[in-house]
């Protein structure tokens, strides 16, 4: 008699252990490679679904036998599903499991409009997982300057690691783990905390093998304090690249609307360098960067140096003193008209990163824009989506 398994799609997991924290039975563990669910364990709650940011948790196989945890830690990806599985709803675990609302999350999904991402068609092949726990990479720093203003209490610092000979494959929209030295308590060692590249593939310095974060520092944030305090010459050990998503397009045809705040900036600076470093694309690329004032927002400076014909920009600040609260969603609302002809051309693709609280003011803003297009939102979002064209990494 078959079972259903749940498992976790190695190569779109970004290691961000979410899931694990999640799970109430101890279902969900990592290794040095993989993060992976002992099928003896597992109950099919559901609670670590709605969670994942990537969609790498949402798979069920039928098998005859549960893989092991020993061969999930050893995969580089998921082992095909057996035809058992076409047959059978995804959703039927959570059926099972007595929650309509997460049976309907997970038929969306499934369906290219919920939670499972999927790269843009031109988008280049990444390499995930080079670096594990019990082989990192070891980078030595070689900057490590505040970006925001130094009297303002929002602490955001740029740091560049050099990777010396090691070779890292990363692609702009790819992160990696932070391994903080020490233990997190006797004999356990603190889990790799994720920071987006903000750098272009081609290294922090064109033709250099480095890299570089956008790190906010945190009152009580180990590793942000830790990377924030770094001084040059110090080594700094790193897991991945991970993320096989939230990835550029290569094709300079691609119409690409960038919207973040704060440190969500990272990967589209990335973006924003390659691009330039290729020698643009047929139209600019459009920012939507939200901060509370322009003293908060990193890279302010560089980014007013960035010629329009590459990036056409649009700041949002929501704490200018004697000024109305402006928010990205806002913004989006200002350029309606722009944003209404991007919605309907095909070629366009739509990121967004940053805190979590701005995805529903953001949805809702694209849902009105949409409507001027005589366009359903709803519709077009899970078009986009099942066409890696709508990528979305919040926290």
């Amino acid at each position: 008699m078959s079972i259903k398994q749940h498992l976790i799609d190695p190569e779109l997991c970004i290691r961000c252990y979410t899931c694990e924290n999640t799970c109430t039975v101890g279902a969900i563990t990592h290794g040095d490679d993989n993060v992976v669910v002992d099928a003896s364990l597992c109950n099919h709650c559901m609670d670590c679904i709605a969670p994942c940011p990537t969609g790498s948790i949402d798979h069920w196989h039928w098998v005859e036998k549960p893989h092991s945890v020993e061969d999930q830690h050893g995969w580089f990806e998921l082992p095909e599903a057996g035809p058992e599985l076409a047959a059978e709803p995804v959703a039927d675990a959570a059926d099972e499991a007595g929650d309509p609302a997460i049976a309907a999350l997970l038929d969306s999904a499934h369906q290219g409009g919920g939670g499972r991402a999927v790269a843009p068609a031109s988008a280049a092949k990444p390499r995930v997982n080079q670096f594990n726990l019990a082989k990192p990479l070891v980078a030595r720093v070689q900057g490590n300057r505040r970006l925001t203003d130094a009297g303002d209490d929002m602490d955001v610092h740029h740091v560049i690691l050099d990777l010396g000979d090691a070779e890292m494959e990363r692609l702009e929209g790819q992160c990696v783990g932070v391994v903080v030295p020490g233990d997190a308590s006797p004999g356990e060692a603190h889990v790799p905390r994720l920071y987006s590249l903000s750098s272009p593939r081609d290294g922090e310095r064109a033709g250099h093998n480095n890299i570089s974060l956008t790190v906010k520092r945190e009152p009580d944030g180990i590793c942000s304090n830790y990377l924030c305090d770094l001084e040059v010459g110090e080594s700094v050990k790193l897991t991945g690249p991970f993320g096989a998503t939230f990835l550029m397009p290569e094709d300079p045809e691609a119409r690409v609307v960038m919207i973040c705040t704060g440190t969500g900036s990272a990967p589209f600076r990335g973006f924003t360098m390659h691009r330039e470093r290729a020698g643009g694309g047929s139209t600019p690329m459009w920012l939507f960067f939200g901060a509370r004032s322009p003293e908060a927002l990193p890279y302010f400076g560089p980014l007013q140096k960035v010629p329009d014909t590459l990036l056409s920009k649009r700041f949002a600040y929501s704490r200018v003193p004697g000024q109305s609260k402006c928010y990205v969603q806002d913004q989006l609302r200002t350029e309606a008209g722009a944003m209404g002809e991007l919605l309907a051309d095909a070629r366009t693709h739509i990121y967004l990163c940053g805190h979590k609280a701005m995805e529903a003011g953001v949805d809702e803003a694209l849902a009105d824009i949409a409507r001027t297009q005589g366009l359903d939102w709803s519709e077009l979002k899970s078009r986009l989506r099942a066409e890696g064209r709508y990528q979305v990494e919040t926290w």
